[in-house]
Order: structure tokens, then C-alpha cells, then sequence
């Protein structure tokens, strides 16, 4: 993926790292995704924590409404991805 790594993207992700107000960080995303976006966004991270506590994709579809293809996709990250989603685990407390 380095190859969205761009200048763009650094600039993004220094305006996140610095922001410090829940309610500030909500107002950019809130500019920068649709509604949909943001939903799509935050469930993923909610099927993340799902199934970092082994619950099952029938569960989880159930719980979230998540497609089996994204409980897939996010399963897979969490397996062999960046390790974002564990990352952001951690900072939940989970």
C-alpha cells in the first residue's frame, strides 16, 4: 500500500495524530466522509472487535449488519494486515 502513501495522505494523517477533541476529529470526518462512509468505516471496526472477542460471522452479520464479505475482508486484515485494526483495539481498551 505505500503507494497511496502520498503527501496528501501525510498530511492527513498529521491533522488526526494532532487532534486531541473527540468532537473536533468527529467535525473533520464528518467533512470529509458521507454519512454512509462513516457508517461503513466505524462498523468495520465494530466487526474488528467482534471478532477479536471469536465471535462467529453468523453473530457478527447479526450484530452488525455487516455483509460476510466485509467480516472477510476485515478478518483478513486482522490476520495479515498492518495491524491498524489491532492498533486501534489496543486504544479501546480491548
Amino acid at each position: 500500500m505505500a503507494e497511496i502513501r502520498t503527501a496528501e495522505v501525510d498530511d492527513l494523517l498529521s491533522v488526526l495524530a494532532r487532534m486531541e477533541d473527540e468532537d473536533m476529529v468527529f467535525s473533520l470526518l464528518e467533512d470529509l466522509f458521507t454519512i454512509r462512509e462513516l457508517r461503513e468505516t466505524s462498523q468495520r471496526l465494530a466487526v474488528a472487535r467482534l471478532l477479536a472477542a471469536g465471535k462467529s460471522y453468523a453473530a457478527i452479520e447479526k450484530e452488525t449488519g455487516a455483509s460476510a464479505t466485509t467480516i472477510a475482508r476485515v478478518s483478513k486484515c486482522l490476520s495479515y494486515g498492518a495491524g491498524g485494526y489491532r492498533a486501534a483495539l489496543e486504544l479501546l481498551g480491548e
